[in-house]
């Protein structure tokens, strides 16, 4: 089986989702998130730590990816704590081998919406059409894991940076929302 481990870092809520593509194309295996309520900095990294380390030892996936840190001229405490976060994950990743890929958000939105600057909302809804689900993940957290997982498929099958070795094909085409 190969699979792809999407993580949307946060402090309070790290979204993720795991993805089987091994008969080329995706099956769903489990999503969620990773919920923090210590007070301290330290404490909320070991609780995302041992919560993204749990997920991995469930499933073994083959690649971790991640929304690339960004940082927005008003706000760069906001990347400085994503850092940590971030930084925890890849940790996680390391100890176990995982090869960790990394993708702005602006190219993940773009791949699944047409639009590098889709919504939440218009998130859910690609992710709920592309995988055929009864109703939208929830919280957002976990919709915008499943499009890293899900970029990182697609990248992988038309020529991207790091695919690792999973199947090349064709686009799906009408199947990814526009």
């Amino acid at each position: 089986m190969k699979t792809i481990l999407g993580i949307d870092p946060g402090l309070d809520r790290t979204g993720y989702g795991v993805i089987d593509v091994s008969t080329g194309k995706v099956r769903l295996l489990e999503a969620g998130v990773v919920r923090s309520s210590a007070k301290e900095l330290a404490h909320r990294v070991r609780e995302i730590y041992d919560g993204v380390q749990e997920v991995i030892e469930m499933f073994s996936p083959e690649v971790l990816a991640m929304e690339q840190l960004y940082s927005h001229y008003d706000h760069p405490r906001t990347a400085i704590i994503m850092g940590h976060a971030r930084g925890c994950i890849c940790l996680a990743a390391a100890q176990s081998d995982i090869a960790v890929v990394s993708y702005a958000a602006t190219q993940i939105k773009k791949l699944l919406t047409g639009s590098g600057r889709a919504t939440k909302d218009q998130m859910q809804r690609a992710i709920k059409l592309e995988l055929g689900l009864e109703q939208y993940p929830d919280p957002p957290d976990v919709a915008d894991a499943l499009a890293i997982a899900l970029c990182h498929f697609y990248h992988g099958r038309f020529g991207g940076n790091e695919p690792g070795d999973f199947p090349k094909g064709d686009f799906p085409g009408d199947s990814v929302l526009r």
